[in-house]
C-alpha cells in the first residue's frame, strides 16, 4: 500500500517507529491462522478511525485474504460524518480495495424504536454489514474491537449489574463477525499505525465525556486504571477469556437440561424437580433459555424475571401459581410442572352494524334490531358507530353494585380470568366507550332508555366436540 495524507486526516509520526516496526500484531495473525487456515474473502468494517484503518491495512498485508472495505454513515455528525465516508472511499480507491458504503438515519430509527442512539446505530450498522457481506460474497465480517474496548465493555456491564455473560466481555467470534484485535491494546495499534504511517480521521465525540457513558469511562476512568497497572486491559482480556470458558460450560449444562423440556403449542414445559436438583447457576440459565424459547428472544428478560420464575418452580408450599412476564409471556406452575407460554396476539378491531355479526377471539358478537334468544337489550344513541375490540387499559365500567366506575382489568382478575383469556374477550364499543362484553353484559350507562334506539346484543361461542383417542 502507498502512504497518503489529506486535510483533517492524521498520519502518525515516526517518533518511535524503530521499536514499533517490530510490532506486527502477532496475536491477530495467530487468530486469523486459527480461524481461517486457508485464508478467505472477508469484509472489513472501516469507520476511518485509527483502529479500523489499522485493521484494513493489516488485512491487506495478508496475501491469502481478499478484502472488501465497508463503511456505514450514521448521519449523526453532519459534515464530519460525510468527511469520514469520503476519506475511506478515497483511500480504498487509491489502494485498489473494493469498497461498499451504507447509510441510515440513526436519530429517526432511535425515536421510532424507542432506543438510545448508541443501540440504534449498532443495529443499523450491523444490519448493513451483514447485507454487504452477502453482496460481496464474504466468508466473515471483521471489526477492529481491541483490548481497551473489551475492558470498557466489561466495566460498563459490571456497573450496570451483570452475570458471567457480561463479564465475558466482547466475544472474539459471534456468527460471521470476528474480532482479531481483542488481545491488542489501543496503544499497540497506535504504534503500528506510526510504524506504517497509516492515515486515519479523528472522531471529535470520542474525546467528549458527555457524549456517552463509554466515552466518560474512556476519558476519566481508563487513564487511572492504566496508571495503577499499564497492562490492565490485557489482564482483563485474559479474565474475560476465562469467564467465557466457564460461562460456556454452564451454558452447555443448561442446554442439556432444556433439551428435555416438552414443547407446547404456545410454549414449553419442564418438571419443577429438574430445576431444583441442579445448582442455581445452571437452573438460572435454563430458565432464561426456556423463557427465550417460549417468547422468541431474550430482550427485556432480566435476572429479576429469572429469579421469580425459579422461585415459583421451587416453592414446595405452592402447588399452583402464575407470573406475568415481558412480551406476553406467562410462567405457570401446575403441581409438579412449570409451563412458560406466550399470550396469543390480541385480535384486530372489527366494525359491526345493527343486523350484523363478527367473530372475535372465537366468540360471535351479534347486534340485532329485534329481540333474540340470549340477546341483551342495549341503548344505541342515534348516529353512533360500533366496533368490537380487545379491552384497553383505560376501560372503566359502572355496575349496579358500585357507585363509581371500576377497572375492567381488575374485574376480570376478580372473576378468575387469566391475562390470555382477558385479551381474547370481545368488547363491544359504542364510539370509543366500553358498552358491553360477555363477562359483565351490558353496562349501566347503556341500559335501554327513552329517546335511544334499543338493540339486542348476543355473545356466543360454538362448543366443538373433542374426540380423544385412548
Amino acid at each position: 500500500m502507498s502512504r497518503c495524507a489529506a486535510l483533517s486526516v492524521c498520519v502518525p509520526a515516526h517518533g518511535a517507529a524503530d521499536m514499533a516496526m517490530t510490532n506486527e500484531l502477532k496475536s491477530a495473525r495467530d487468530f486469523l491462522c486459527r480461524k481461517f487456515p486457508d485464508g478467505g474473502t472477508v469484509l472489513c468494517a472501516v469507520s476511518g478511525g485509527l483502529d479500523s484503518m489499522c485493521l484494513l491495512w493489516f488485512l491487506c498485508q495478508q496475501p491469502e485474504f481478499q478484502v472488501t472495505a465497508a463503511h456505514f454513515n450514521h448521519h449523526l455528525r453532519g459534515a464530519e460524518a460525510d468527511r469520514d465516508e469520503q476519506f475511506v472511499r478515497e483511500f480504498c480507491r487509491r489502494e485498489g480495495i473494493p469498497f461498499l458504503a451504507g447509510e441510515g438515519d440513526t436519530r429517526a430509527a432511535a425515536q421510532k424504536e424507542g432506543l438510545s442512539l448508541e443501540v440504534a446505530a449498532r443495529r443499523l450498522r450491523y444490519a448493513f454489514l451483514q447485507e454487504a457481506a452477502e453482496t460481496a460474497g464474504c466468508d466473515a465480517i471483521l471489526t477492529a474491537h481491541h483490548a481497551d474496548d473489551n475492558a470498557e465493555t466489561m466495566l460498563l456491564n459490571l456497573l450496570r449489574g451483570t452475570g458471567t455473560a457480561g463479564l465475558a466481555g466482547i466475544p472474539p467470534v459471534r456468527g460471521k463477525i470476528c474480532r482479531p484485535f481483542l488481545e491488542i491494546t489501543r496503544e499497540e495499534l497506535a504504534d503500528y499505525a506510526a510504524a506504517h504511517s497509516i492515515p486515519h480521521v479523528e472522531d471529535a465525540t470520542n474525546a467528549d465525556p458527555e457524549a456517552a457513558a463509554r466515552n466518560a469511562l474512556r476519558s476519566a476512568v481508563m487513564p487511572v486504571l492504566r496508571q495503577i497497572n499499564p497492562r490492565f486491559a490485557r489482564h482483563m482480556t485474559r479474565t474475560a477469556a476465562i469467564v467465557r470458558e466457564e460461562s460456556e460450560a454452564l451454558e452447555a449444562m443448561a442446554r442439556s437440561l432444556t433439551d428435555q423440556a416438552k414443547e407446547l403449542p404456545d410454549g414449553v414445559s419442564i418438571p419443577c424437580l429438574m430445576l431444583t436438583e441442579v445448582p442455581d447457576a445452571v437452573a438460572q440459565r435454563a430458565v432464561l433459555r426456556l423463557m427465550a424459547q417460549a417468547g422468541g428472544h431474550r430482550r427485556d428478560l432480566t435476572a429479576a424475571h429469572v429469579y421469580e420464575v425459579l422461585e415459583l418452580a421451587r416453592d414446595r408450599k405452592k402447588a399452583e401459581g402464575s407470573l406475568s412476564l415481558p412480551h406476553g409471556l406467562t410462567a405457570r406452575k401446575r403441581r409438579y410442572t412449570l409451563e412458560l407460554t406466550r399470550r396469543a396476539p390480541r385480535p384486530e378491531s372489527l366494525p359491526v352494524a345493527v343486523g350484523g355479526s363478527v367473530v372475535f377471539g372465537g366468540v360471535t358478537v351479534e347486534v340485532s334490531p329485534t329481540p333474540a334468544a340470549g340477546g341483551l337489550p342495549m341503548a344505541l344513541p342515534a348516529g353512533a358507530s360500533m366496533t368490537v375490540t380487545a379491552w384497553r387499559p383505560g376501560d372503566w365500567v359502572r355496575l349496579p353494585e358500585s357507585r363509581g366506575g371500576r377497572s375492567f382489568k381488575r374485574l376480570c382478575a376478580e372473576r378468575g380470568l387469566s391475562p390470555q383469556q382477558r385479551d381474547q374477550l370481545p368488547v363491544l364499543r359504542v364510539g370509543a366507550i366500553h358498552a358491553a362484553d360477555p363477562l359483565l353484559g351490558v353496562h349501566m350507562d347503556f341500559m335501554p332508555c327513552a329517546g335511544a334506539q334499543t338493540v339486542f346484543v348476543r355473545f356466543h361461542k360454538k362448543t366443538e366436540e373433542k374426540h380423544h383417542e385412548k
